[in-house]
């Protein structure tokens, strides 16, 4: 029996259990002849949470009431729309005759130890193009050579505390206290009084999205 445990030990028997809570969240946007499609989803402890789609976004669980998240809509919503009308603009004074398609996966996990991680990475047509190194707020090219695309969509980024060091917050903060309350398993309560914390999170990758029509006009004239 000793025998057997050491060799669980050894091989990580039971790594079910040391599995991490995570919060992540993946955002598509594809602009094409000035025209954008957007959609996404949030997953909590393995749980869809929210779903994207087009200009709507659901609440899959339960976690704010009807008033309060038809307020979370009507945001989403404005804010989605007010960025399919720049694009449209933009893509008339400089057109761009392909797809542009841009990615964003973030998140955080909390480990049983009580440690955690948070990340940032975003895509620009399937290719690794920016990454957020939380622990410093800062933005990181991931294009090789010297792309004029990735390093003007860096310095845009690195103007703004909100996307900054209120994504910092965001992800080493806000997202953490969230899986610690999901493992704190206090009921639905906990689950309520921490939505608003959740929604704003989700709100805070649609301000990323600016980013984009940066990189619109970089792609179709100059930087």
């Amino acid at each position: 029996m000793l025998r057997l445990l050491m060799l669980c030990g050894a091989l990580g028997c039971g790594a079910e259990r040391a599995a991490p809570l995570a919060f992540t969240m993946l955002h598509w946007t594809h602009v094409s002849k000035g025209n954008s499609v957007f959609w996404g989803n949030a997953s909590l402890d393995g749980q869809l949470s929210h779903l994207l789609e087009g200009l709507n976004v659901t609440q899959v669980l339960p976690l704010e009431p009807p008033d309060a998240w038809a307020r979370r809509q009507q945001e989403v919503t404005t804010y989605l729309s007010y960025f399919s009308q720049l694009v449209k603009l933009f893509t008339k004074e400089r057109p761009i005759g392909y797809t542009q398609s841009l990615s964003c996966h973030l998140g955080c996990q909390l480990f049983p130890n009580g440690t955690s991680h948070s990340f940032y990475e975003v895509s620009l047509n399937g290719t690794a193009f920016l990454s957020f190194h939380v622990p410093n707020a800062t933005w990181e090219r991931r294009w090789p050579g010297r792309d004029k695309v990735a390093t003007f969509a860096k310095k845009e980024l690195m103007k703004y505390p909100m996307t900054t060091q209120d994504l910092q917050h965001f992800l080493n903060i806000t997202c953490v206290d969230i899986l610690r309350a999901q493992s704190a398993a206090t009921g639905k309560q906990s689950s309520r009084s921490h939505a608003a914390l959740v929604l704003g999170l989700i709100l805070g990758t649609f301000a990323l999205l600016g980013m984009a029509v940066g990189i619109f006009l970089c792609t179709g004239g100059s930087c």
